[in-house]
């Protein structure tokens, strides 16, 4: 078998160059820059900054209902969703032990009271007795004495009459305010001891009329939110109507998890139909910023960069310390003279697709750059290399 020459391999070597070189022209090279570009027309129109976070609903004033005396769960008036008022009976506890314990005590009354009837009578007497030298002056001592202990031991049976009362009285627990029961933690049966810190029986939303949202904003958005901005949400009961709050108060207490600070931002919401339930979640939308009739471009044109000054920059990064990015600065691509040409630009606010240019050589009518018509098929099967050699 006779083996090629070298001039014919030099030959097939030159006309699969050729053939890629073409290959590449064709791809890019052969086609115009309106062609191989995606271009978008700058204009003019209104632009709405805003932040965005989850928050859950809940009511602005929610008291929970406890009880100070320990005993079993005699009766239930109310349950959950009841409507009550205020000093209306939600719970009556088994009174049988406090009841016997306010008799005792009012028994205990009557006794000290006696006593001291008795000890008032004696003083009377032994004064009388000492003003005509019948009796020493110790004896009027011991009687007086004996007069202001009776006393004071009727002021003590009372006192622990009425706190056996008060005990009494809270077998029957009262609403503190008047609203709507949102949960109940107790049946009947059940025995509550209130030995050690006072149990929780129910909760009572004052107002299901007045809700607020109480959603947590990242720090790096906190700033730009203030006291009275109007805010947007919505919820997943309702996913195609939208609601309407105001910014009432950015708490300062923060909240860090796994290096993330939040900060409790509570949006005020008006609730006349009800329809909006505690522990909804809501989609909280808060605008923060607003422009009238403000020149604008596309945020891809802003991250659009020439395949060469892209790899350009890229090497300058890693060969060097790289710079704080300025983030009122940006750079756009129009076309002029046949090549692209970059325009710097100052930016304002962005709604996350379109950014303010508020200073630079760009009007109104300009046509941007803002993609790579040709990037995918500029790419050639083995992507990283010239064609293969066979």
């Amino acid at each position: 078998m006779k083996l090629p020459s070298k001039r014919t391999s030099l030959i097939v070597v030159a006309l699969l160059f050729l053939a890629g070189a073409g290959y590449f022209y064709a791809a890019r090279g052969g086609k115009s820059l309106e062609e191989r570009y995606r271009f978008q027309e700058v204009a003019t129109g209104d632009l709405v900054q805003s932040v965005s976070a989850n928050g859950t609903l809940n009511p602005v004033t929610v008291v929970s209902v406890g009880t100070q005396v320990s005993g079993t769960v005699k009766k239930l008036f109310v349950d959950f969703n009841s409507k009550v008022e205020k000093n209306q009976i939600l719970v009556e506890l088994d009174d049988s032990l406090l009841s016997a314990q306010a008799r005792q005590s009012r028994a205990n009354v009557v006794n000290a009271d006696t006593s001291l009837k008795l000890a008032s009578a004696n003083a009377k007497r032994i004064r009388t007795l000492f003003a005509q030298d019948y009796v020493s002056r110790q004896d009027l001592d011991t009687a007086e004495q004996a007069l202001e202990s009776a006393a004071a031991s009727l002021a003590a049976a009372k006192a622990a009459a009425d706190k056996d009362q008060v005990n009494l009285n809270n077998t029957v627990i009262r609403a503190p305010v008047s609203g709507v029961v949102t949960d109940r933690s107790v049946d009947v049966g059940q025995t509550v001891a209130a030995s050690l810190q006072t149990p929780t029986l129910m909760k009572i939303a004052q107002d299901l009329s007045k809700m607020q949202i109480d959603s947590s904003f990242a720090e790096a958005d906190i700033g730009l939110i203030k006291e009275g901005q109007p805010v947007k949400f919505n919820v997943d009961a309702f996913p195609n109507r939208p609601f309407r709050g105001v910014v009432k108060q950015i708490r300062l207490n923060p909240t860090i998890q796994s290096n993330v600070v939040t900060y409790d931002v509570v949006v005020s919401v008006e609730n006349p139909e009800q329809k909006l339930l505690p522990g909804m979640t809501a989609y909280v939308n808060i605008v923060v910023a607003e422009r009238k009739d403000a020149l604008s471009v596309p945020n891809a044109a802003l991250r659009f960069r020439p395949a060469d000054q892209a790899k350009d920059v890229g090497q300058k990064a890693t060969g060097g310390e790289k710079k704080k990015r300025d983030p009122s600065a940006g750079t756009v691509y129009v076309l002029g003279e046949g090549k692209l040409r970059p325009v710097q630009v100052t930016l304002g606010i962005t709604d996350n697709r379109n950014t303010e240019i508020t200073a630079g050589e760009l009007k109104a009518g300009d046509m941007v750059v803002i993609g790579d018509n040709i990037a995918s098929a500029a790419k050639p099967a083995n992507a990283g290399g010239p064609p293969r050699m066979f």
